[in-house]
Formats: C-alpha cells, sequence, structure tokens
C-alpha cells in the first residue's frame, strides 16, 4: 500500500486525459468516412463498441497508477 504521494497519478490523469481527447479525435475523423454509408442501427453499434473500446486497457492503467504494476 502507498504511504506517500507520488507523481503516478497526476501525471498518470493528465495522459489519461490526452490519450482519450487523441482516441476520440481519431475515431471523429476516421470512422464516419468508413461507416458513413451505413444504416443507423449498424453506425450505431459501431460508435457505441468504439466508445466503450477505451475502456478495456482502463483497469491495468489505474492499478499502474496506484502501485507502479501493471498487474
Amino acid at each position: 500500500m502507498r504511504t506517500e504521494p507520488t507523481l503516478r497519478i497526476p501525471l498518470g490523469l493528465l495522459a489519461l486525459l490526452f490519450l482519450i481527447g487523441v482516441y476520440s479525435l481519431v475515431v471523429a475523423r476516421y470512422v464516419p468516412s468508413l461507416i458513413g454509408d451505413w444504416n443507423g442501427l449498424a453506425q450505431s453499434a459501431v460508435y457505441l463498441a468504439l466508445g466503450l473500446a477505451w475502456l478495456l486497457p482502463l483497469r491495468r492503467f489505474l492499478i499502474w497508477m496506484e502501485t507502479g504494476r501493471w498487474g
């Protein structure tokens, strides 16, 4: 258990916000041209999946922020 403050948490939070911003810009830039001709239900499914995809690495990232280890 951590007893002293570290820079991992504020730097990790800034990195997380930056990476989510980059991810959302990439999705907003490239995905509409790929799925723009699909029907609305299929587009919704793709955007739902992409909206949840960034959560997959989040658990390990939060563990690293707290402990300094990836697992």
